[in-house]
């Protein structure tokens, strides 16, 4: 009849007698102690930044729903600091996951009745100092252009990867807003990325029907003659070993070889949004993909 944390009044007291419920068991707040309706919301207004609000659920809980589509950031290490060290347990999406608006991003969940304040107050302190555990980052009028590059043909490669790509794309709330094909050959293939690079897309997808085996093959000599900076090659991604990520201008320019293939989930599947969401992905955090990378 009342749920785990129901703050009982004489109304409640009537239903109870009329049920024939003559004792109950009850916890009375001490000193320095928050209920913990209060406590979860406490931690989950502080805990995050962006697109989300809060919705409290019954029994000491509240819960983060995402207010537009977005991108969620996660600090790994500070979340299981915080979970190891408080009777406040949270629970969120993946580092780098696309959240649809409506769809829950993070749970904050107290220990049972109530939660003391000193532990609320170095909660706050902890988040002060090193930021925010989650970000939820809008994904607004994302623009994706694409470059399709063949040794014969760029039209050959457009013609192979063009569908599955576009589906890949929608499944974010994106679609390929500029496109060019050309033969794969370092100058043709640095003149497309400059005309690209003007349009200021959230990002570049080089798609092409060859797999490089480092940074000095075609496309990775392309980016560089355009003066790109090279973050990272190779990721520690099944699908998606030899992704190839440049910058130029802040706009990153990709190529994964083979994921454009299949609509089956790879590395392009876990780096997408937070590129989406006009956020700069580092090679560090490529590296960080290793964990949960296998994706086949």
């Amino acid at each position: 009849m009342l749920a785990k944390g129901h703050l009982i009044n004489d109304e409640d007291v009537r239903v109870l007698e009329l049920e024939g419920m003559e004792k109950v068991w009850v916890t009375e707040l001490e000193e320095g102690e928050v209920g913990e309706d209060d406590a979860v919301s406490q931690v989950a207004t502080e805990m995050g930044c962006g697109c989300y609000e809060i919705r409290l659920a019954a029994g000491g809980r509240a819960n983060l729903t995402a207010t537009e589509n977005c991108c969620v950031l996660v600090d790994d290490d500070l979340l299981k600091q915080l979970n190891c060290t408080t009777s406040v347990a949270i629970a969120t999406s993946l580092n780098f996951s696309f959240a649809l608006a409506g769809q829950r991003i993070a749970t904050v969940k107290s220990a049972p009745f109530a939660v003391s304040q000193a532990q609320l107050d170095t909660i706050s302190s902890v988040l002060k100092e090193r930021g925010p555990i989650l970000q939820a980052r809008p994904i607004r009028n994302p623009s994706v252009a694409v470059l399709y590059t063949d040794p014969t043909s760029g039209d050959r490669a457009r013609l192979l990867f063009e569908g599955v790509l576009r589906h890949r794309l929608e499944s974010f709330g994106a679609s390929p807003n500029f496109a060019l094909a050309c033969v794969e050959e370092e100058g043709a293939v640095g003149r497309s990325l400059q005309h690209l690079i003007k349009m200021k897309p959230s990002a570049i997808l080089v798609a092409s029907t060859t797999a490089p085996a480092g940074p000095e093959d075609v496309i990775g000599r392309a980016m560089a003659r355009i003066g790109g900076h090279m973050e990272r090659f190779l990721a520690p991604v099944e699908p998606g070993n030899l992704l190839l990520l440049s910058y130029k201008d802040e706009v990153p320019i990709v190529s994964a070889p083979g994921c454009f293939r299949s609509v089956k989930p790879n590395v392009v599947d876990l780096i997408l949004p937070p590129m989406l969401a006009r956020y700069r992905v580092s090679g560090w955090e490529v590296a960080c993909l290793g964990h949960g990378g296998l994706l086949a």
